[in-house]
């Protein structure tokens, strides 16, 4: 898929063989060589539907999503046909009878650099091409450990961390998606309560695809002996990126948004956060962002970059700048 990708670009004169040489494993295109592989696609979007995902602090609008999504979506297009042609072929010469299971992405990156709105945009996007009309978004908060979980085992202060979430239930949700189970469960989380929902599940039911959202999604197996990793589940897999003063940046400035917001209302986990003057809830943003949320991107997020089949980059200003596919 990837190489035939790349041919269609050296043919069109849009990347050269210096930058393929250059770039390693992946061919990178700035944004204006990027928006130029949109082509025509029935994909419009206005700007009551971006309104509807675009997150607290991403200023996401139709220029954005005309120049980068919507080529985005066109290539996951592809590969999510070439992957069903792989498996017919595959079911054809064992002679099985050919039920395509979801076409699985996933989307990584930090706390706060706008992997969610990436999710809720690909969701619209994708259920707009005529071979995957039932498309579902999964994040992986609903397999968190809840509170008192993290409590217990003294990891409340690292939620979001590897070690904060239950793996085997996420292994075990995306066998029984990949397997081609009529139905698969999602634990319900609550960003209000920043807690697991007891006994609450979304059911998630054959669809054409699936897109995965988490911060840790891209991590190789954490246990000693395991060969399987929850990635190892996944088609294809993005990767949002930015540098970290710039991510600190819009951590700090949603967090003052929240505090006016979601903050202030009185079951919220972090009401006692809604008296904060400006300079206290800046203050009080960045110690969390540098005690937690820096050290898992520096620790565990940032590593897994390498490994996604495509990296968004993104400017101080949350506009993608350059996309990175992966050759190989």
């Amino acid at each position: 898929m990837e190489s035939s990708l790349v041919g269609r670009l050296e043919h069109n004169g849009t990347v050269n063989q210096a930058r393929l040489a250059s770039d390693g494993p992946y061919v990178t295109l700035d944004r204006s060589e990027w928006a130029g592989l949109a082509g025509k696609t029935p994909l419009p979007l206005t700007e009551d539907d971006i309104a509807k995902v675009r997150g607290l602090g991403d200023p996401v609008d139709l220029d954005e999503v005309d120049t980068v999504y919507r080529p985005l979506s066109r290539l996951l297009d592809l590969y999510s046909t070439a992957v069903g042609g792989l498996h017919r072929a595959t079911a054809e010469f064992l002679g099985e009878h050919a039920s395509r299971t979801p076409f699985v992405i996933a989307v990584a990156g930090s706390v706060a650099v706008g992997k969610s709105t990436t999710a809720r945009l690909l969701k619209e996007l994708m259920a707009r091409w005529p071979r995957t009309p039932n498309v579902s978004l999964v994040t992986t908060d609903g397999f968190l450990f809840s509170n008192d979980v993290l409590r217990e085992r003294g990891l409340l202060y690292r939620k979001g961390f590897p070690e904060s979430y239950d793996r085997e239930a996420l292994h075990r949700f995306l066998v029984d998606v990949k397997s081609g189970a009529p139905k698969a469960v999602v634990p319900v989380y609550s960003h209000l309560r920043y807690d697991i929902v007891p006994g609450q599940t979304v059911p998630i039911e054959q669809p054409d695809i699936l897109i995965v959202e988490g911060l840790n999604v891209l991590q190789q197996p954490q246990d000693v002996g395991s060969v399987v990793a929850v990635s190892d589940y996944f088609d294809v897999s993005l990767y949002v990126d930015a540098k970290t003063q710039d991510i600190r940046r819009w951590y700090i400035d949603r967090f003052l948004s929240l505090r006016k917001t979601a903050f202030s209302h009185p079951d919220s986990y972090f009401h006692s956060y809604a008296t904060l003057t400006d300079d206290e809830a800046t203050q009080r943003a960045g110690e969390i962002w540098d005690a937690i949320n820096a050290p898992n991107l520096e620790q565990h997020i940032g590593p897994t970059k390498g490994r996604a089949t495509i990296v968004l980059r993104k400017g101080q200003d949350h506009a993608v700048e350059a996309v990175s596919l992966r050759k190989l």
